[in-house]
């Protein structure tokens, strides 16, 4: 059966704000004529132009976070503890049944930044799309953010999951969630503002902090979700497996068969 990949993953690059201040991918490239101090050591008596146009290798150095471009975090990264009480799972422990399933997209473009979803409004979307949730059902959220990417304002848009709509999700069975926005949350600007005024510290990533009761994965800064239908495709993202890690980058794809 013919298919289709929808790359729906961002690229790590210097430049483009898609981190706050002091978080943000480092990249040095070197280039194959800058290498050569690197090869020649391999091959004692090796002189430049020996190579073909004088050419060594290009490589890249990287200073990253595991949570730079777009990741998969484990339940480790919400809380120490998962499931009432468990060990939370660290990148490298997560099923990865969990990540290659069929999925699902809720279309939140029309919220307003800083709006917190709520368990109303994820049934009215999966009744607008007529989708009944399954166990294991990868569940994208497509928020303003997606068409801020590269743009200033990017860690400010979008709205976030709240907590009883992301337990919602859970007690469905959901074990893999995604959003294009810079977090799964509600933009910390707008939850700071609330905090403020409430001095509830229940409101501080409460999306996140569900994992605590039942342990979930959850991509975040996804792109390209605004071309993806409602449902009716799979989500692959295998994370990078780093040791004991609270995430890893992943290439996350769309597959819709034709």
């Amino acid at each position: 059966m013919p298919r289709k990949i929808i790359d729906i993953s961002i690229c790590i690059e210097n430049d483009v704000i898609s981190d706050p201040k002091g978080f943000g991918p480092k990249i040095t490239y070197l280039n194959h004529q800058e290498t050569f101090g690197q090869m020649q050591p391999f091959f004692p008596g090796l002189k430049k132009e020996d190579l073909p146009d004088s050419e060594a290798w290009a490589i890249e150095k990287l200073e990253l976070i595991t949570h730079n471009g777009t990741h998969l975090d484990a339940p480790y990264h919400f809380h120490s503890t998962m499931n009432k009480g468990e060990k939370a799972i660290t990148i490298d422990e997560v099923p990865l049944e969990w990540c290659f399933q069929n999925a699902v997209k809720l279309d939140y473009r029309h919220f307003k930044d800083g709006y917190v979803v709520t368990v109303k409004d994820v049934k009215k979307e999966l009744r607008r799309i007529n989708h009944k949730l399954l166990p294991l059902d990868i569940v994208l959220i497509n928020t303003r953010a997606g068409i801020r990417y590269g743009f200033d304002d990017y860690i400010s848009a979008g709205c976030g999951m709240g907590y009883e709509a992301t337990m919602y999700l859970l007690e469905k069975g959901v074990r893999l969630t995604g959003t294009d926005a810079w977090s799964w949350d509600a933009p910390f600007f707008y939850t700071a503002e609330k905090y403020q005024k409430t001095k509830d510290p229940s409101l501080i990533w409460e999306g996140h902090k569900a994992g605590k009761n039942i342990g979930y994965c959850h991509l975040e800064k996804l792109h390209n979700l605004e071309i993806l239908p409602s449902s009716g495709f799979m989500v692959a993202c295998f994370p990078v497996k780093i040791k004991k890690a609270s995430a890893a980058w992943t290439r996350a794809v769309a597959i819709i068969n034709e």
